[in-house]
């Protein structure tokens, strides 16, 4: 049977999102400031950005308090995982950081069952250890990034954890008011974080440069980009979104190369791994098709 126009014009929708995505590594390691400032400075930008654009089209704001209070608690995942990416990238490389996210096959093929209470699929956790094996040879080969993998790792679990919570929160809330709500959870939960530490004191002034980093980042690789990854999420599962996400680290590895040459900087190794993420994330639509005959 062929795909439905809806399918795949989702499925056109989530690679132009995925290679935006992948620029975002490439912002995160040309702006200057910290990963904490530089992720408060982009929520900040993207909510502001979403709220404009609801109050340009009229559009209400309201929903109930329960998915108030679920959107805002998952802005703490949201907030995590882009500190976390943003800081892996700052201590390693924009390369090794990408792939390490691939994980999020394996975290999802294992969360998503437990949360939504169904089988476990075989093909989907098999897929998601080749990814790892993937990963462990960069982990060997690449030690001197151990801490960048580490951060990229649990970067990964957060990316799955708030996919998965979205699946579910994508098919009664519209994908807009799920952005809006969960950037400003980000927003709130990150600035209470910096009065408790003392951040707000050192916030960071973004430079000129920044500024223009930070507004694009804000407002095309954020707003837009997250809310188009959420709006996919009712026509396909929060697995099959995370493995098209892995085609992340393929743009972001050749933007990487051309504003940094980063393909210098690792070894063979890496690729090796590269090579097995990768070719995992192809081969798995044509191994469901079989096993579904």
């Amino acid at each position: 049977m062929s795909k439905s126009p809806e399918l795949n014009k989702n499925l056109l929708i989530l690679h132009f999102t995925v290679f935006i995505w992948g620029f975002t590594g490439i912002l995160g390691k040309l702006i200057t400031i910290t990963a904490v400032n530089l992720v408060w400075y982009r929520v900040l930008i993207a909510s502001v950005t979403l709220f404009l654009y609801f109050k340009f089209n009229r559009q209400s704001l309201k929903i109930s308090k329960k998915t108030f209070i679920n959107l805002l608690l998952t802005g703490i995942l949201v907030g995590g995982h882009w500190i976390l990416f943003f800081q892996a990238i700052k201590v390693s490389t924009v390369s090794v950081t990408l792939v390490c996210l691939s994980s999020v096959t394996l975290f999802t093929a294992i969360f998503e069952p437990l949360i939504k209470r169904k089988p476990v699929s075989k093909l989907e956790i098999f897929s998601g250890l080749l990814i790892i094996a993937g990963i462990v040879l960069i982990f060997k080969f690449e030690s001197q990034y151990t801490l960048g993998i580490i951060l990229g790792l649990i970067c990964a679990a957060a990316a799955s954890l708030f996919s998965i919570i979205n699946s579910n929160l994508v098919k009664h809330t519209h994908p807009t008011i799920i952005g809006f709500y969960e950037l400003v959870g980000a927003f709130l939960w990150l600035t209470v974080y910096m009065l408790i530490s003392g951040g707000i004191v050192n916030l960071q002034i973004p430079h000129n440069t920044d500024i223009g980093y930070l507004l694009l980042l804000g407002t095309i690789c954020t707003s837009l980009a997250y809310v188009a990854g959420v709006s996919v999420m009712r026509e396909m599962s929060a697995f099959k979104v995370a493995l098209i996400t892995n085609l992340e680290p393929v743009y972001g590895i050749i933007m990487a190369f051309i504003f940094f040459g980063d393909l210098h900087t690792v070894s063979l190794g890496f690729w090796i791994g590269a090579v097995i993420i990768l070719s995992t994330i192809f081969l798995f639509p044509v191994a469901q098709k079989q096993a579904n005959k």
